[in-house]
């Protein structure tokens, strides 16, 4: 029996008979179930990625993979509206579709799975040859069953295998973006060769904004601060951000720049009345994920927890210090060349149980991200700027 790799004992359960059910259905039903005959012309490849910005950007190295390995393949993305206009950006794709699953969108939005069962059954048309889903949900290897690709593969761990042509178990022990090339490479044979391609392409137009809401600071080295966690379990104290960016304008002269959505402005003016009379910038204002994205860019380092932000950063080449408690860095964490995670070692750290933290957790920041102090931050902060610094212009990257 396959390992389903599921927190919760009653939803695991339930996978499992549903698993079963596919696998005696799949027998049953195998003489008269048929799928659309693969595109004669140029091949059409099918990926899945419905997650959030991070599950996105760490599927950016497994999608160049199938472009090295496919040159000449059309290939489609489906992604979360969230994420259509980062999608936009990845040069080896070649359309971007929105899909909002329930179970990911906001409380109220989202399709339920019939519609999305039917949107997925209506993509028979374009008759891929093959599909991909990087995600271990037996939710999402469903839809991709209903595409009716000639071809299919993703995960057995989250459900969903008796659908899949190539089902590889997930490896918890390694990295993300490990797992999803691994996915690839078993599908095609072998490694992707090396690409020169980048992982994203940021506009012109998104530079430019990025580079008028920091154009009262260009010239001046500038550290970002993200403060939100995302979630409560994964938030570090906001004072130590604050301590930690006061700690930065104070001894090295950085400008902060406060990154985050309209929806952490709350956070960000608090930060801001911390480290007064110390400059900041606000950043929340900037329209959109390129935006955002440019303005990492031009940053000497970010700041933040395990968070969207924090890949995004690393993806177009920004150091970043990241605060880590629950979460499992092995999995998670980025790995630019002067990248630091900062987290305490405790026999209960890391759980990753994110989505259903323990209850000793509940209500109140969890031991792990507790006991990391501002003075370990501030350490690595001055490491990575010591390190970088002086490779890179002092305005990040103009």
């Amino acid at each position: 029996m396959e390992t389903l790799q599921i927190q919760d004992p009653r939803e695991r359960a339930i996978v499992r008979a549903a698993d079963a059910g596919l696998t005696v259905a799949s027998v049953l039903l195998k003489p008269f179930a048929s799928r659309p005959a693969a595109s004669s012309g140029k091949p059409r490849i099918l990926l899945l990625r419905l997650e959030r910005i991070g599950d996105l950007v760490m599927a950016l190295e497994a999608i160049r993979d199938v472009r090295s390995l496919a040159p000449d393949a059309r290939i489609d993305l489906v992604v979360g509206s969230w994420n259509a206009p980062l999608a936009a950006a990845i040069p080896s794709v070649d359309q971007v579709t929105s899909l909002d699953a329930r179970w990911l969108a906001r409380e109220g939005e989202g399709l339920a799975m019939p519609g999305l069962l039917r949107t997925a059954w209506g993509w028979r048309s374009a008759r891929y040859s093959l599909a991909i889903n990087f995600e271990p949900d037996i939710r999402s290897n469903l839809l991709l069953a209903a595409a009716g690709a000639a071809r299919t593969a993703g995960w057995s761990s989250g459900g969903g295998s008796p659908l899949l042509d190539v089902a590889l178990e997930y490896d918890v022990t390694a990295h993300t973006t490990t797992n999803a090339r691994r996915l690839v490479h078993s599908v095609f044979g072998g490694p992707a060769p090396a690409s020169a391609r980048p992982l994203l392409v940021i506009p012109d137009s998104a530079a430019a904004a990025a580079a008028g809401i920091l154009r009262p600071v260009l010239g001046q080295l500038l550290v970002g601060i993200h403060v939100s966690g995302g979630r409560p379990i994964k938030q570090w104290s906001p004072e130590r951000f604050a301590e930690v960016a006061a700690r930065l304008a104070d001894t090295r002269g950085a400008v902060i720049v406060a990154t985050g959505s309209p929806a952490d402005r709350g956070l960000i003016a608090a930060l801001q009345a911390a480290i007064a009379p110390r400059l900041l910038i606000d950043a929340s204002a900037a329209d959109g994920l390129l935006v955002s994205a440019a303005i990492l860019q031009r940053l000497a380092l970010v700041v933040t927890g395990d968070t969207g932000p924090m890949h995004l950063a690393s993806a177009v080449g920004t150091p970043v210090v990241a605060v880590f408690g629950p979460s499992e860095p092995l999995r998670y964490a980025t790995s630019g060349p002067f990248d630091r995670v900062v987290r305490l070692d405790l026999p209960c750290s890391p759980c990753n149980r994110i989505r259903q933290p323990p209850a000793r957790c509940l209500g109140h920041t969890p031991d792990c991200l507790a006991g990391v102090t501002t003075d370990a931050v501030l350490a690595a902060a001055i490491a990575v700027l010591d390190e970088s610094v002086s490779r890179m212009p002092r305005s990040g990257r103009s």
